[in-house]
């Protein structure tokens, strides 16, 4: 039986708590959801050893793609500040089939980093207590597998719960942590350059403008492998997107506080960069940014030397900023299964908001246990394999950016050439930003699929490129399951959402009250 056209009017919304948050608050969402603390130690290692002094340009360059596409992002939600992002703009632009993979693609990066910023929060948890109570090395709790997992679920729920409590808690709470992680930085820098300048760092590096040239770069496999791993630690800015209808001005505060995070992040990244190279050296001595065995975790290897009894400031910067990453990634996932489900891309429990604290609350509650259920798992499946699906995450990343970029072009191609404006940030802009994505995707996917990628092997090819590729195509599996459902043909015939859709947010800011942060616009 054919289901009847669906007719949304716009003033009503979704029922997300409009009005909540000002530009300060998305941004320190979108900050908070970057990691920035744990996204340095976890990747600046690796990328010294890829391309050596020429570390600093490499952040830089990585921005390049990740502004392009906050652009394409900060257009779309101009003209559709839907919470549903990609799965909308995408579904507007090329239909149903697009649209869906696109959200999905948001929510498979979602379950998957929540998996490994459990495990990086409980395993620093517990490190912090081993410095504390000066556990012997044969029998350190951050070792205990079924310890730091027990305590990873732990945080996992607790930030389910903030995230279901309500927007304004949650920016309180960020607030905080994303404070100390920034204080934590800070300290960091000013060290590191005290150290430098009195002569006691441990290898002196000079600061050199070379660092800052691309064309140092000698190695192209080196320059690839950097740029790909810099490119990533960017991800998570677009949660500010997430939140468009739950700001003070749906249509210019979300795109605003995007571009203002990824420019935070450039000058974050590029400092503590330098100040870490200026103070440890690129050598692979024992605090060198050259040792392997001290890339993924720099701030471990030179805490003490850094801050002597104060360097447990360190391992409390990068667990507060993986327990941080955990609630605000729960945001954008639990509001793109709310999309979906209003416009019957998804079951519509998952459109359910909760009357008083006006959360997609089922959603969220889905996530955490989703989250939840893959951590434990994984784990229990084996560690390797879990190490290997976070590594797979630059393909979930990757393919969403990449289809919001091309969705802004294709969206709104009968105005490119309108104006100057029109054609270099509804055309130019994230047409290159969605072009550098794709090539980072394939690239990432020859890079994975090759045996010595990663930490398994499945199928005779590497485990992080079944992993990687398998979630995307459970993806399609799953499209084709709810296509079958009668509630899902109105949309997949393109009738509960299409291009003239009105879009379901209430977007007059003089209905909004004064915002959790004082409405700073």
């Amino acid at each position: 039986m054919a289901t009847a056209p669906i007719t949304f009017t716009a003033p009503e919304g979704k029922g997300l708590a409009a009005g909540t948050l000002g530009l300060w608050g998305s941004t320190v969402v979108g900050l908070a959801s970057t990691a920035p603390v744990y996204s340095l130690v976890a990747t600046l290692g690796f990328i010294v050893i890829a391309v050596g002094a020429q570390a600093p340009i490499i952040f830089v360059l990585a921005f390049v793609p990740m502004l392009f596409i906050a652009y394409a992002y900060r257009e779309l939600n101009r003209e559709i500040p839907d919470c549903g992002t990609t799965f909308t703009w995408g579904t507007k632009a090329f239909g149903p089939w697009v649209g869906w993979m696109g959200g999905w693609g948001v929510a498979v990066a979602g379950m998957v980093v929540l998996a490994n910023l459990a495990q990086i929060s409980g395993i620093y948890l517990w490190a912090l207590v081993d410095g504390i109570v000066g556990s012997p090395q044969d029998a350190l709790l951050a070792d205990n597998a079924l310890l730091v997992t027990a305590t990873g679920v732990v945080f996992i729920v607790a930030m389910t719960w903030v995230s279901w409590r309500g927007v304004e808690i949650g920016e309180r709470v960020q607030n905080i942590l994303l404070g100390l992680q920034y204080l934590a930085l800070a300290i960091f820098i000013v060290a590191a350059l005290w150290h430098f300048f009195s002569g006691s760092a441990p290898d002196p590096t000079p600061f050199e403008w070379s660092w800052l040239s691309p064309f140092a770069i000698g190695d192209w496999s080196g320059f690839v492998q950097a740029i790909l791993l810099a490119l990533f630690i960017y991800w998570g800015w677009d949660t500010t997107l997430a939140l468009n209808e739950e700001t003070k001005d749906p249509r210019r505060i979300p795109g605003r506080a995007a571009l203002l995070t990824t420019v935070i992040l450039l000058f974050t990244y590029v400092a503590v960069t330098i100040a870490a190279m200026m103070y440890a050296g690129l050598g692979d001595g024992p605090t060198g940014l050259g040792n392997e065995a001290n890339a993924d975790d720099f701030f471990i290897a030179i805490k003490d030397g850094l801050l002597g009894p104060l360097g447990w400031v360190l391992v409390v910067a990068v667990m507060v900023s993986a327990i941080s990453s955990t609630q605000t990634t729960i945001l954008p996932t639990a509001r793109g299964t709310l999309a979906m489900a209003a416009y019957r891309a998804l079951p519509r429990r998952f459109a359910t908001v909760h009357p008083r604290f006006k959360t997609p609350s089922f959603s969220t509650l889905v996530m955490g246990i989703v989250a939840v259920v893959y951590y434990v798992g994984m784990t229990l499946i084996s560690d390797s394999i879990l190490q290997d699906s976070i590594l797979s995450l630059g393909l979930a990343i990757a393919f969403y950016y990449g289809i919001t970029g091309y969705a802004c072009v294709w969206y709104f191609r009968r105005e490119l050439f309108t104006s100057r404006r029109n054609f270099f940030y509804k055309f130019l802009f994230p047409l290159l930003g969605a072009l550098m994505l794709t090539y980072a995707f394939v690239q990432s996917a020859i890079d994975m699929y090759n045996v010595d990628y990663g930490y398994t092997v499945l199928f005779g090819v590497g485990g992080t490129f079944v992993l990687g590729v398998g979630a995307l195509a459970f993806g399609v599996l799953l499209m084709f399951l709810w296509f079958l459902f009668p509630r899902a043909k109105s949309f997949f015939r393109g009738e509960s959402l299409n291009r003239d859709t009105p879009v379901m947010v209430r977007d007059e800011p003089s209905q909004y009250g004064r915002s959790v942060d004082g409405g700073l616009t």
